[in-house]
């Protein structure tokens, strides 16, 4: 660890999930996720992919930054490792852009899996042709100054979510959903029985002539309907 200091923290040795926990997370959509997690832990929903709509999973590097500023994004790449996605705490700014294509290209050349940020980035077309997953808030032309402290690897709030670092990112065309590690086997028990009970309804659906599903109506019946 380095830089003690409240704002200016960064800490390199982080807590991280077994290759094989970040397999089973893959296998499930992130509305799937945010079905089995005890929380609601879906990101606000203008987090969407940017750039590409490929999924996007693995474990979160945190990135805490003073508004308006990305100095530390380079830092922040520069500390993850391949398959890592960096998730940045913007404040929901969209009036300065966190990120651009130089990034795009460094993080795709060392292997990170995507970025997630709750704020703007641009360089759209020359993103778009280097093809590395950006989930954000906004595009904007405007740029961002680089001359100010943050932190790395500390708890943020991204998309009204509270990210720690080692979290499971699971990022689709849904959105992105949050899988708290110490909760992760929990979490993926539950996503399967949800898979499972959407399963029998659709099937419930294609066999039978119910307009309503059987469960749905026994609770439309509780409430008087």
């Amino acid at each position: 660890m380095s830089g003690k200091t409240i704002g200016y923290r960064m800490i390199s040795e982080i807590q991280k999930p077994a290759p094989e926990l970040i397999e089973r997370c893959r296998k499930f959509s992130a509305p799937e996720l945010c079905d089995g997690t005890i929380l609601y832990n879906a990101m606000d929903y203008h987090i969407k992919p940017m750039v590409t709509t490929q999924k996007i999973c693995g474990p979160a590097v945190t990135l805490k930054l003073t508004l308006g500023d990305s100095l530390l994004v380079t830092k922040a790449i520069s500390m993850a490792k391949p398959g890592d996605i960096i998730v940045i705490d913007g404040r929901g700014s969209g009036n300065n852009a966190l990120w651009g294509d130089n990034r795009s290209l460094v993080s795709k050349k060392i292997g990170l899996a995507g970025v997630v940020m709750d704020g703007a980035f641009r360089d759209i077309e020359s993103n778009e042709e280097i093809g590395f997953p950006i989930y954000a808030r906004a595009i904007t032309c405007g740029t961002s100054t680089k001359n100010s402290n943050g932190e790395i690897n500390v708890p943020i709030s991204c998309g009204g979510v509270v990210v720690h670092p080692g979290d499971i990112i699971v990022g689709d065309r849904n959105g992105v959903c949050v899988v708290p590690l110490e909760h992760a086997e929990e979490i993926l028990a539950n996503a399967q029985k949800t898979v499972d009970k959407l399963a029998a309804l659709k099937e419930e659906i294609r066999t039978t002539d119910n307009i309503i599903p059987a469960g749905f109506a026994e609770q439309l019946s509780k409430l008087g309907y």
